[in-house]
């Protein structure tokens, strides 16, 4: 089993990328920001796995399903981020380190978004950089697989 394989959860809506405000989160899709991952991925020598679901319980069952699978979690809850405890919790009950990214730049928009309950249980998190977001948690999780600190 390669020792560095990485699960990508995309939360509520990402499958509307593309389509949903593209003034904020832009014209890609989903499928585009996980072909750009796959192929830096396969550049760093890496393993990646996709999942998208709407529903908080998916995401919580690809959480607790990572232990053992997979050496770390790039996840963008969306709008979970700011109040699904359970997804927190879930993070908090797997020995798996979880990244926490978003598109946009959560700290400049709304009030509500500036909040994260589940940033006190990942390693950390990533915001504001586009599809770079994701890529920025992929290099950061190949830093920690060669040894260096996060």
């Amino acid at each position: 089993m390669n020792n560095r394989n990485l699960l990508i959860i995309n939360g509520p809506n990402l499958n509307r990328l593309g389509k949903r405000e593209p003034g904020i989160y832009g014209a890609k899709t989903l499928d585009d920001l996980e072909n750009e991952l796959e192929e830096l991925s396969e550049k760093l020598l890496m393993g990646v796995s996709f999942n998208q679901s709407n529903n908080e319980g998916d995401i919580i069952d690809l959480i607790h399903g990572a232990a053992g699978q997979f050496q770390g979690i790039v996840l963008n809850a969306g709008a979970y981020t700011h109040y699904s405890y359970a997804i927190r919790d879930a993070i908090a009950s797997v020995d798996v380190p979880v990244i926490e990214v978003h598109l946009s730049n959560v700290h400049a928009r709304e009030e509500f978004r500036r909040d994260s309950v589940i940033a006190p249980v990942t390693i950390g998190q990533i915001s504001g950089f586009g599809f770079d977001s994701y890529k920025l948690a992929l290099h950061a999780f190949n830093n920690q697989f060669k040894g260096d600190a996060i």
